[in-house]
């Protein structure tokens, strides 16, 4: 079964103290198999995010024991910030990172939740998918009144917390309130304004937000609510789904920022929610300077920002996926007030292991000299997958030029498309360099099984049999690939920049050379597999690819002869 893993984004009621913020954010990695992540304080919203993975059991020890100790050194009656906020642990968010529901977290924030309540004597509400009633799954209606008002909050029946005690005692008046909940990945993100004005920045939060404002009669800012039937006030809807909004001034940074929660960043994106800032922005004589991310973001969200600027510049988007992050960096201006690292704010480069180091990670020259020593591995499968991979980056190049090539704006479209097929080509054949040693490493491990009992020697037999057939596929894969590949090469020799045939042709050499190399790989581990069937099968698909390979190598060759 894989692996279930969830994040917790619990937000503490400090920012300011640097020895509570780590002693608070350290405690959770005494909790064996949970690993801090990121810990972002804000000294103007005294506030400060911590974020951290597992598994969902060590996952809620571990924010167990950060709001405990939370509550022991953070005192709410002397709290002051420009955040909302109710509670020492202000809110304690419970967010799937791999195979878990929504759903299933919502039973552990109410394992959390009843814990925290029982051994702690804190109250609280469950919101978002772990709420309990309507009117708890907006976190706002949970901290309305914020820290002031929640000695009447707690008397009032309608508002009865779902867990801890129902009234304002001494030690509810040091800890606050706590808000626990299961929800989808959340971006907490600000926009930067060359504005002093908080009244200016609301304004602009009002309109992009899915809340929008309150409407009035006449005076849109002082005058007369209008009431809907009910008595409730009618709102103007803010033009963007799934986004909350508040504008502010933050001391530290001297400007007023746009704070935004995006709660659905599949309905409105970072990108979008920062475009139509800068739009609304300057219809009210304010230009948006940058932003920033508060905590952590998923890498896709990045990915997605590069290739929204990229459409708008009309350049392609077959790039490197670190040119893709430098691109959102400039775009967004995410590093308008600080320097932003994307190894310590994407989440996917967070969670990468620092102790296994990859081939692919290696230096040329260390590479060369990892091939050249006494080790069997990296051999021929790894080395073809590299070659191959070289061969397609050659046509990705190809594409690229050409797609910026002056005068050929009205085709950049076509080439980008080849060059993202050609960067997928290139991901695949990388992974494949990695793991062509893998499946060799497999064999080893079953030569190395016990023999001692029948149970044992059939056991091991079993190995290295599922192994052997493994270490073969990977290759064909590298054949497969290498020769699907050649497409992107094709197409560039003949409709890319002709000062660049030389470019494909070379690729395409690369990648016959991969093919073949993947095939002798092939032949001689199948050689080696009992099931013949299995073993028959795939070799007659790999001589397949390795004829067609030698026909598209040789018409390849005959063209560019013609063209130079």
């Amino acid at each position: 079964m894989q692996k279930q893993l969830i994040e917790c984004v619990p937000n503490i009621s400090e920012g300011r103290d640097s020895k509570i913020i780590e002693t608070v954010s350290q405690i959770v990695e005494t909790v064996e198999g949970v690993k801090l992540l990121d810990v972002d304080p804000g000294k103007a919203t005294n506030r400060t995010v911590i974020t951290f993975v597992g598994e969902p059991e060590p996952v809620i020890e571990a924010a167990f024991r950060l709001i405990k100790k939370a509550s022991e050194l953070i005192d709410m009656s002397k709290h002051t910030g420009e955040h909302p906020r109710f509670g020492a642990t202000d809110v304690c968010p419970l967010v799937p990172i791999s195979n878990i529901s929504l759903e299933e977290i919502a039973k552990y924030a109410h394992k959390l939740g009843e814990r925290v309540g029982k051994e702690l004597g804190i109250p609280g509400y469950f919101y978002e998918t772990a709420a309990k009633e309507e009117k708890r799954k907006n976190l706002a209606n949970c901290r309305s009144g914020e820290y002031e008002g929640l000695a009447a909050k707690l008397s009032d029946p309608n508002w009865k917390p779902d867990f801890g005690p129902a009234e304002y005692n001494k030690n509810v008046a040091r800890t606050g309130a706590t808000a626990i909940s299961a929800r989808d990945f959340l971006i907490a993100y600000n926009v930067n304004l060359n504005t002093t004005s908080t009244r200016r920045a609301n304004a602009i939060a009002f309109d992009i937000r899915e809340a929008g404002r309150i409407k009035r009669e006449g005076n849109p800012i002082t005058g007369k609510k209008v009431l809907d039937e009910n008595g409730e006030p009618i709102r103007i809807p803010g033009k963007l789904k799934a986004v909350k909004g508040i504008g502010w001034y933050i001391d530290e940074y001297g400007i007023a920022q746009i704070s935004y929660n995006l709660t659905n960043i599949s309905i409105t994106s970072m990108h979008k929610a920062f475009d139509e800032s800068c739009k609304a922005a300057l219809k009210r004589g304010i230009r948006v300077t940058g932003s920033e991310i508060i905590g952590l973001i998923p890498l896709q969200a990045m990915l997605d920002a590069a290739d929204f600027y990229l459409i708008k510049q009309e350049r392609s988007l077959g790039i490197a996926e670190s040119e893709k992050i430098k691109i959102a960096v400039k775009s967004l201006g995410l590093d308008d007030l600080k320097p932003f690292h994307p190894e310590e704010k994407i989440i996917e480069y967070m969670l990468k292991g620092s102790d296994e180091k990859k081939l692919i990670d290696f230096k040329l020259d260390d590479f060369a000299d990892e091939t050249a020593g006494e080790s069997m591995a990296p051999g021929g499968g790894s080395i073809s997958a590299y070659v191959g991979t070289l061969g397609v980056s050659l046509g990705t190049m190809v594409a690229n030029l050409s797609a910026h090539k002056a005068g050929w704006d009205d085709r950049w479209e076509f080439f980008s498309e080849w060059a993202v097929k050609g960067q997928a080509y290139k991901e695949k054949l990388l992974f494949l360099v990695d793991e062509d040693t893998n499946a060799f490493n497999k064999i080893i491990d079953g030569f190395r099984m016990p023999k001692d009992t029948d149970e044992e020697k059939e056991a091991r037999k079993q190995a290295i049999e599922e192994a052997t057939k493994y270490a073969t596929q990977i290759p064909f894969q590298v054949m497969e690939t290498s020769f699907n590949s050649m497409e992107v090469m094709q197409a560039m020799i003949k409709d890319g920049l002709q000062n660049s045939l030389s470019d494909g042709g070379v690729g395409v050499l690369c990648a016959k050379a991969a093919v073949l190399g993947a095939y002798f790989n092939v032949k001689i581990n199948a050689k080696d597999i009992k099931d013949r069937v299995f073993a028959e099968d795939i070799l007659t698909k790999a001589e397949t690819i390795y004829q067609q390979t030698l026909k598209i190598e040789a018409e390849t060759i005959e063209y560019i002869n013609g063209k130079m």
